[in-house]
């Protein structure tokens, strides 16, 4: 027979539940309303409201690295970050390099339409674990690889252009992106599928640069920061 008192086994199932969860290395700047991508073993966290820096979290190490930041003349707020998807190819396990599309802007903020090539700011060294190899030949490693980075614009945000090099923005003036949400989709996944307040939802061909489809969605609320 359980003689504790109510408080005593409510408090019993709260450490349970606290038990389930890790507590992580806390984020070297505080981030709101931060957008994520993982990439294998990466969780890639892409500026904030008000804040431009971009970090990659280690998920085996719990350890941060800084990435890059938001171009000076780009406010963030409720903004919306997606790995484009290769398809030539069904899995990024392979692939070294991925390509984020960043976009966003509301009538009272600025609007911004970026992409980056991202590689890895983990070494080799930092991947696999290597203690025998000595500081100095990191740090040339390490030297090397970011000025080939910064030769090929890894790991920077830069302009979507089209294919002659016309700068692209995703959305049009009187659209409302704040705390927009999209999904990548289409046989050759090229049609972003991005659904933003009050109730719309709207179609962008990456192919062409261009809109196809703008519709409203059968809801009497608005949406915004949602799940999609």
């Amino acid at each position: 027979m359980d003689n504790r008192t109510t408080t005593e086994r409510e408090t019993e199932q709260s450490r349970q539940i606290t038990s389930q969860f890790q507590t992580l290395k806390e984020l070297p700047t505080p981030l709101e309303q931060s957008q994520c991508v993982l990439h294998k073993h990466e969780l890639l966290i892409c500026g904030g409201i008000s804040r431009r820096a971009c970090y990659s979290y280690h998920t085996l190490k719990n350890e941060y690295k800084f990435i890059c930041e938001y171009p000076s003349h780009v406010t963030l707020w409720g903004h919306c970050v997606v790995k484009l998807v290769n398809s030539n190819s069904n899995s990024d396990k392979d692939n070294n390099q991925i390509t984020l599309l960043s976009f966003g802007g509301s009538p009272i903020t600025k609007k911004h339409t970026l992409v980056m090539k991202y590689v890895s700011v983990w070494s080799d060294g930092d991947n696999n674990d290597d203690e025998n190899e000595n500081e100095t030949n990191k740090s040339k490693k390490l030297s090397k690889l970011n000025q080939l980075n910064k030769s090929n614009n890894y790991n920077e945000w830069i302009p979507f252009t089209d294919n002659h090099n016309h700068p692209i923005i995703i959305r049009r003036n009187d659209d409302y992106y704040l705390g927009a949400r999209v999904l990548i989709g289409g046989i050759n996944n090229h049609l972003l599928f991005i659904t933003y307040r009050d109730n719309n939802i709207s179609v962008f061909d990456l192919n062409t640069f261009q809109f196809i489809k703008h519709d409203q969605l059968p809801t009497n609320n608005i949406i915004k920061y949602h799940c999609f």
